[in-house]
């Protein structure tokens, strides 16, 4: 399925920031492309000192009337190694910033933190053979960062992103990405090896219907996928997306015996708390 069309809008001068952006820095808009009427991806140029281990979150911004930034957390969608920043976004149209950001187009500007973080990292799990990467929405962002990286595969014999959303349509990002994944000159042998893409729907009808978390209580999961349940002794896991989905996956893992990581304490599995919703 492709990604939403909508006319070519009138030319326009680009957006520009002229405000001095403090502990930010002034990046233009490269790409935008929009999925659905509730989502979209948008990339940015990279400043030449920017350093982030995929995975992680940054800042991003643009000025209110009065000149002070209105920012939020976005998960950086692009591999360590890019030359650009990619981004992954819900539309919300009386957000604060989406139902700004959601306008935006090639040639305009926006504020970018210094200071990336997070805890969707390699470096807070300890060495498995499985990792599960759990998500929900756009929730799959740092997920599509981490598939990109090399070191993913170096360090499992297994990687599963799973993938759940209400509509078929809002699947397409992630088909795409894991697409070009398996077909990158860097990394393709390896993902194509590897990576394993589940995605369900909880409204459209489609090949698999459900939540994610429900088909790993009822087994439905490893018995689709051929894999054993989790265990803590092998597997790891990622968990990125709705509120929901967050609560119920950390329960799951603690019944199971995981212990939850953290860049401090590596585990066996971490949680992105730092979601987008505004």
């Amino acid at each position: 399925m492709n990604a939403m069309t909508t006319p070519t809008p009138p030319a326009r001068p680009a957006n520009t920031i002229s405000a001095k952006p403090g502990p930010f820095t002034v990046e233009t808009v490269l790409e935008v492309k929009h999925y659905t009427d509730r989502l979209f991806y948008f990339r940015i140029t990279r400043p030449d000192a920017f350093r982030f281990r995929s995975g992680e979150f940054i800042m991003i911004g643009l000025p209110k009337e009065d000149g002070k930034p209105l920012l939020r957390a976005y998960s950086l969608a692009s591999p360590f190694w890019d030359e650009a920043l990619d981004f992954y976004s819900i539309k919300v149209a009386d957000g604060p910033l989406t139902s700004r950001l959601q306008h935006i187009q090639p040639g305009d500007q926006l504020l970018l933190g210094k200071k990336p973080t997070g805890t969707l990292v390699l470096d807070a799990l300890k060495p498995g053979k499985r990792l599960y990467m759990v998500s929900t929405g756009t929730g799959i962002a740092p997920f599509a960062s981490l598939i990109r990286d090399p070191e993913t595969y170096e360090k499992f014999d297994q990687v599963i992103l799973t993938h759940t959303c209400r509509e078929s349509a809002e699947l397409t990002y992630g088909n795409e990405l894991v697409e070009a994944v398996k077909s990158d000159e860097l990394i393709g042998e390896f993902a194509r090896e590897k990576l394993v893409h589940f995605t369900s729907t909880t409204r459209d009808d489609g090949p698999v219907k459900g939540r994610v978390t429900d088909m790993i209580n009822s087994g439905e999961l490893f018995d689709r996928l051929g894999a054993p349940p989790l265990d803590p002794a092998v597997d790891r896991v990622m968990i990125c997306g709705s509120e929901g989905l967050l609560k119920d996956t950390k329960q799951i893992c603690l019944e199971r015996g995981f212990i939850e990581g953290s860049n401090a304490a590596p585990a066996d599995f971490v949680v992105e708390k730092a979601f987008v919703a505004t």
